[in-house]
């Protein structure tokens, strides 16, 4: 993105953009995506995310802790985005294209209540590197079925 607060990943996928868009919104199958290694288990709120919906999650980087996430962004099988407390937001938008699915994974901390913390502390670029990783695990749970 050409956003200085926003960075993106994305990764062309061999699956529908629904059968993406259905595990990108079941907070129970976040943790078989995550490709930072901090997101563990779902620990509150629906099974199936909604404009609106606040879901807890286990989160573990140095030690454990709970985080809780608003979807904040909600247009079926093409975007869904989350923030928490702190504002950032993640985002995952899908493009349909000839059978496959153009997949954009970005963190946004523009609105975030920590912009200068986040940018000392280099978080952008250590999430573009989970988002990469993240969208890799993403194609490999849908084109092998498990997302079935």
């Amino acid at each position: 993105m050409s956003d200085s607060k926003a960075v993106s990943a994305e990764r062309l996928i061999n699956a529908p953009a629904e059968r993406i868009f259905e595990v990108l919104a079941d907070p129970r199958r976040h943790s078989a995506i995550d490709g930072s290694g901090t997101v563990k288990r779902p620990r509150s709120g629906p099974d199936r995310l909604s404009l609106g919906a606040k879901f807890g999650m286990a989160m573990h980087h140095f030690v454990p802790y709970p985080v809780t996430n608003e979807v904040v962004e909600f247009e079926e099988g093409r975007r869904i985005a989350w923030r928490h407390i702190a504002h950032d937001v993640w985002r995952y938008e899908l493009e349909p294209r000839d059978g496959a699915t153009l997949v954009r994974e970005t963190f946004d901390w523009s609105r975030g209540r920590g912009r200068m913390i986040i940018e000392m502390m280099r978080v952008p670029k250590q999430n573009l590197a989970a988002m990469e990783k993240t969208l890799e695990r993403l194609a490999q749970y849908v084109e092998t079925g498990a997302a079935s």
